[in-house]
């Protein structure tokens, strides 16, 4: 599924955010589909995090030239982190409300 460009934006694919791998496995596999995706947004929170900690250090040393890309790399992680939080919760929910149920 791919939403059209408005104006001069890019188009954006429902798994544009997702690792490649993940992206093509979930849309392949139905059963492990859940599954690899959660593992592959795992993947990718822990290298945007590691990824804004080498530019903080990089910031905090003095060998960083621009500040922007760790401003922007760290709300990218910061951003990360809340989504798969609210995927966690949402899927704690569910399984409450199942378990709730009467047979």
């Amino acid at each position: 599924m791919t939403i059209p460009a408005i104006g001069s934006a890019p188009a954006v694919s429902a798994t544009a955010y997702l690792p490649a791998s993940t992206a093509t496995s979930a849309v392949e596999s139905s059963d492990t589909g859940f599954a690899s995706a959660l593992t592959g947004a795992v993947d990718n929170l822990q290298q945007l995090q590691s990824t804004s900690n080498s530019y903080a250090i990089q910031a905090v040393t003095g060998d960083l030239d621009d500040i922007h890309t760790a401003t922007i790399a760290a709300s990218r992680a910061q951003v990360t982190l809340e989504l798969v939080a609210a995927v966690r919760n949402k899927g704690v929910e569910a399984f409450n409300d199942i378990m709730r149920m009467q047979a």
